[in-house]
């Protein structure tokens, strides 16, 4: 019998042919620690009795969360972890170049068939370039700091078909979007969702991005896509046949499998305050709101602020309502910058900020009270994230959240 993608990432790495349920113990290619949980980890790490991290290289410490500190026990965790890599020589250190899920994979340090793992739940990001990876928590990623391993039980895999070409102002944040809403917040649980179809080879790896980050939103243990020629010139390297070969065999088992037809598939939002909520945006048109977000590690990217540009383009954000603009990393700022596109955001009306995580964790300005609505780009509308547990929040695409924002209200793109 054949094996799905995350089936011979697992079976390369631990040398043994895997199968669904199995219980292995894998070599670990990347860590990835953030900010908020630096101190948890740091503690636990000295509490089992490590002296040293088995290899410094392959360790990277991202302040992404916290930056700029918004109260004043932020600085405590950036205290602690600089006194983590002063004593045990981490290399990888990244003070607000961007959020840790941006960096991982854009500064290199995950490339296609490698295990990786990070103290964030979408940590699953990194399956955009044909990766295993996964969140955990800070108890095993001390243990993983030691050790250099971790075990997991083998997934299950649900193939995931887009066929066809996605209609204007439908895009890879719809796709995903509806996904969810059709398996439900806890349809997938650890299991890996694989994604393909002539839709999905047509995204580019940015787009990819925001599905394989999402994926944790329907309970997935990963999220994975085959590496192509946009994955190699995303990574920067040229692919070998093992690489190439990442990708699920026809008899490879599947505990479910999930066709769309690209044409079919709308504009559609989140609603309050439910990830699995799901609308078509055109059964939501009128709904006031009072600010919009586009940034976070789902939709910061070069593209997703040049499809709100381009949307923007000779309007202005609606009077009373406030767009928050933030950029995923540093490369992308100076990148949006220098082709015009935050200054076409600027002149619409947006504030422009910080590359990192900003207000997705409700950090960095921008919060908001009870009774008012806020469309946004990032990954999580649950209760009290982005102010009180009053405020709406609806998840969207950069597309419709530029359009909601010129409008002051939900519109379509």
């Amino acid at each position: 019998m054949g094996h799905t993608i995350i089936e011979k990432i697992i079976g390369r790495n631990t040398g043994k042919d895997v199968k669904p349920g199995d219980i292995v113990t894998v070599n670990v290619d990347r860590v990835m620690i953030h900010d908020i949980f630096i101190p948890f980890v740091a503690d636990k790490f000295e509490e089992m009795g490590f002296t040293e991290l088995w290899d410094p290289d392959k360790v990277v410490l991202i302040y992404d969360h916290l930056v700029p500190a918004s109260q004043v026990d932020d600085t405590r965790h950036f205290r602690t972890g600089n006194a983590f890599v002063k004593k045990y020589g981490l290399k990888n250190i990244h003070r607000s170049d961007g959020i840790c899920h941006q960096l991982m994979t854009e500064a290199g340090y995950v490339k296609p068939g490698h295990i990786a793992f990070g103290t964030d739940s979408h940590t699953t990001t990194y399956g955009c370039v044909g990766a295993f990876s996964s969140g955990i928590g800070y108890t095993e990623m001390a243990s993983v700091l030691g050790t250099g391993q971790m075990w997991i039980k083998v997934p299950e895999t649900i193939k995931i078909t887009v066929n066809g070409k996605l209609p204007e102002h439908v895009t890879s944040k719809d796709v995903i979007l509806r996904l969810i809403g059709d398996l439900g917040a806890d349809g997938a649980t650890y299991q890996a969702l694989e994604f393909t179809g002539t839709a999905i080879e047509a995204m580019s790896v940015a787009s990819r991005m925001t599905i394989a980050n999402m994926a944790i939103e329907a309970g997935a243990k990963c999220a994975v896509f085959t590496p192509d020629e946009k994955t190699a010139d995303y990574c920067g390297i040229t692919l070998t046949d093992a690489e190439r070969s990442l990708k699920g065999d026809p008899d490879a088992g599947y505990v479910r499998e999930i066709c769309y037809e690209a044409s079919d598939l709308v504009p559609v939002m989140a609603c309050p305050s439910q990830v699995d909520n799901i609308r078509p945006v055109r059964e939501l048109v009128g709904v006031s709101i009072d600010q919009v977000f586009i940034g976070s590690c789902t939709n910061g990217r070069l593209e997703d602020l040049q499809c709100a540009a381009a949307i923007l383009k000779g309007k202005k954000v609606a009077p009373f309502v406030k767009l928050i603009v933030t950029p995923a990393s540093r490369k992308i700022y100076r990148e949006a910058m220098a082709d015009g596109t935050l200054a076409a955001l600027s002149e619409a009306g947006a504030i422009i900020t910080h590359p990192g995580c900003g207000l997705c964790c409700g950090r960095a300005g921008g919060i908001l009270t009870d009774g008012e609505r806020v469309v946004a780009t990032n990954n999580r509308n649950f209760l009290g994230r982005m102010g009180t547990s009053k405020v709406e929040i609806y998840l969207a695409s950069p597309a419709t959240a530029a359009a909601c924002a010129a409008a002051g209200k939900i519109v379509e793109p």
